[in-house]
């Protein structure tokens, strides 16, 4: 009777776990739509971009129906674990302290970060230029990370919950400098007419320490069967051509580093 339970249990047991299994035919992704060129939300309310177009070309390669949900960046990880969707494109870079909390597909891109500042104002940049100044950031960003940690005690930080806040402010005077990713700057920013008095200043940025490993796919911990679907999307789309097609719509340079 006991060996009879005991199957019965197991019987039970296997049933429940085929039940929650997921074939991730259908996935839900967070994306932030304020973060031109890789993610923007057009007058009409759709969002677009790289990370849009990449989001739904690797569901594609998944074999998935892709559905987006726009979310603020300050609770992007958050929602991700409440289950508000299954997995965020939207630049975020891998860092050590991100994977305390997610699990991340391999990188799709990587860019340096960059300071802008008003034309003309700087002829060398060093530690000292910044000192006193107002500089303005996205908020939970690893450029927040890293101006905080080595400039946080000589400047005023100001913290933005979007890049197109930053750049409002920017423009306005109320400002020295700016720092964010260089692509998202020069191509959300000083390609414009509000940005056309700015500059870049100082190297480009990516020390692994505050910048991370490039820009990933992030999901919970626990869906590891997913990220490994990211991983074989990401080869897919860049071994067929799809990544050089979507890259060329958005840059003239390869944004996948090296």
């Amino acid at each position: 009777m006991k060996k009879i339970i005991a199957v019965a249990v197991v019987a039970v047991l296997f049933a429940v776990g085929i039940a929650g299994a997921k074939d991730w035919k259908k996935v839900r992704i967070g994306v932030e739509g304020a973060y031109p060129p890789f993610s923007k939300t057009t007058p009409d309310g759709k969002v677009e971009g790289f990370d849009i177009d990449i989001a739904h070309a690797l569901g594609k390669a998944m074999g998935a129906e892709v559905t987006l949900v726009v979310q603020d960046w300050d609770g992007i990880i958050p929602a991700l674990m409440a289950k508000k969707y299954d997995a965020i494109i939207a630049s975020m870079s891998i860092t050590e302290e991100r994977k305390k909390k997610v699990a991340f597909s391999n990188k799709y891109y990587n860019t340096p970060a960059k300071f802008v500042c008003k034309k003309g104002t700087v002829k060398e940049f060093s530690k000292e230029t910044l000192k006193g100044k107002t500089v303005g950031v996205q908020r939970a960003t690893t450029h927040d990370s890293y101006l905080t940690d080595n400039y946080g005690k000589d400047v005023e930080i100001k913290r933005y919950a979007s890049q197109d806040d930053a750049y409002l402010d920017m423009a306005a005077g109320r400002l020295d400098f700016l720092l964010a990713d260089s692509v998202a700057l020069h191509q959300g920013f000083l390609i414009k007419p509000e940005g056309k008095d700015f500059e870049f200043v100082g190297p480009d940025m990516v020390d692994v320490k505050w910048f991370g490993e490039g820009v990933g796919v992030a999901c919970r911990k626990g869906d590891k069967d997913l990220v490994e679907k990211f991983n074989v999307a990401i080869d897919k789309i860049r071994a067929d051509g799809t990544y050089k097609k979507i890259q060329d719509k958005y840059f003239d340079f390869n944004v996948y580093g090296e």
